[in-house]
């Protein structure tokens, strides 16, 4: 799958910026990466609010096997098939991945703020 065809797949929803990764596709919006492509396939990013409903519809997790032959499961799950036929579930299921991405977004923000990392401090 190519970036004019993930384009196109989010078109009813979004414009999307389409990015390669790691012998994939990174799918972003307002520079927060809402999903990816590898092997053909398209997952969107969940966290632990909008896992729920992507496991309700059946919808796999996205994992790779590393060269020690070990494997990392990431918080993505695949986009669910009703979304490539019917408009407004892809706009439902691409909202949650993307409230999903800002959250994670604003969560580390506040840890890196707690942490003492936010703007002002001087190193030493």
């Amino acid at each position: 799958m190519d970036a004019a065809d993930i384009e196109d797949v989010f078109a009813p929803a979004a414009r999307v910026d389409v990015r390669r990764m790691f012998g994939g596709k990174g799918i972003f919006t307002a520079d927060r990466m809402v999903g990816l492509e590898s092997g053909g396939v398209i997952y969107l990013k969940i966290d632990a609010e909008t896992e729920p409903a992507f496991v309700e519809a059946g919808c796999e997790c996205f994992s790779y096997g590393t060269k020690t032959g070990r494997t990392v499961t990431l918080p993505y799950r695949r986009l669910p098939e009703e979304a490539f036929e019917d408009p407004d579930a892809l706009r439902r299921w691409y909202r949650l991945a993307v409230d999903a991405a800002f959250r994670q977004a604003d969560s580390k923000k506040t840890r890196q703020s707690s942490h003492g990392r936010g703007k002002g401090r001087k190193a030493g």
